[in-house]
């Protein structure tokens, strides 16, 4: 059992009672690290036992990683007790909510073996890649106090009452002043413009700006695809499906959401199914 320093501080509680069940239903070893390097040096040095990670959703994909660069993840049955802030992935895939109901799935619950995108630069994904990351959008670099900002230790002495009659004046201005029109879905996301190819075949191309694009390993090794055009005036873009073993996304500098990381810029990445590649310990009523 290996404790996920983040969950010790955020709930100490349910990780007390998640140890308190597998304890008391099987033979356990518990491991306390202190950091991510001991978090992985206690599951590589796991032996023949099967891991148990008591943590939250980037506890479990840290896990998953690791096994998958030191080539171990096919032979490796998983088990899982979510404990923090964050565990919608870990839930997604039908690790059910609660110590007490996860601990005991890691006592009576199944395997189920399940696929996973695999990038080019060895990066996995189990839930949801998302391109760009959910939020991203323009001048959000501006309103969290970018570059465009001045800082006010900056400013010349005696300038802040000149500077507050400037600011006054620019916000009256934007209020008088009508702002065209905005294209439909230039709200959510920024558009992008990028090449989406699936097994070789381009899915849309750079001429056609889109809002999103979002993967998510399927079944039988094969992912699925939905991309989002740019909606038009007045109209809106019918979202353009796809499946297939590989995805390669290319054009413009592009950041993505990988479950819970983000990562980018980068100019093109290609994602592969591996199918049944990682299995999971899970409730027996839960669909395979």
């Amino acid at each position: 059992m290996v404790i996920d320093p983040v969950a010790r501080r955020t709930d100490g509680e349910s990780v007390r009672i998640a140890k308190d069940v597998l304890s008391a239903g099987a033979v356990t070893k518990v491991c306390l690290p202190e950091d991510a390097e001991e978090f992985d040096r206690a599951l590589a040095r796991r032996g023949a036992r099967r891991p148990v990670v008591v943590g939250d959703d980037r506890a479990l994909l840290r896990a998953v990683s690791l096994l998958h660069r030191r080539r171990e993840l096919a032979d490796c049955v998983l088990s899982v007790v979510p404990v923090g802030n964050v565990m919608s992935l870990a839930h997604s895939l039908g690790v059910p909510p609660g110590p007490v109901a996860a601990a005991r799935t890691v006592l009576d619950g199944v395997v189920r073996r399940r696929d996973l995108l695999v990038d080019d630069s060895d990066g996995v994904v189990l839930g949801a890649l998302h391109i760009p990351p959910p939020g991203d959008r323009p001048g959000a670099a501006r309103a969290r106090g970018g570059p465009a900002d001045t800082p006010a230790d900056d400013a010349p002495a005696g300038a802040g009452a000149g500077r507050d009659w400037l600011r006054t004046c620019q916000s009256l201005v934007r209020t008088l002043v009508a702002r065209p029109p905005r294209a439909a879905g230039a709200a959510g996301r920024r558009p992008v413009r990028l090449r989406v190819e699936v097994d070789g075949v381009t899915v849309v191309d750079l001429d056609r700006p889109v809002e999103a694009v979002t993967v998510t390993p399927g079944a039988e090794g094969r992912a699925q695809i939905r991309v989002r055009p740019l909606p038009g005036p007045g109209a809106q873009a019918a979202p353009l499906p796809a499946e297939g073993r590989t995805v390669t996304v290319s054009g413009a500098h592009f950041r993505y959401r990988a479950d819970t990381e983000i990562s980018g810029p980068v100019r093109t990445r290609t994602w592969t199914v591996h199918r049944d590649a990682w299995a999971l310990v899970v409730p027996q009523s839960t669909p395979g």
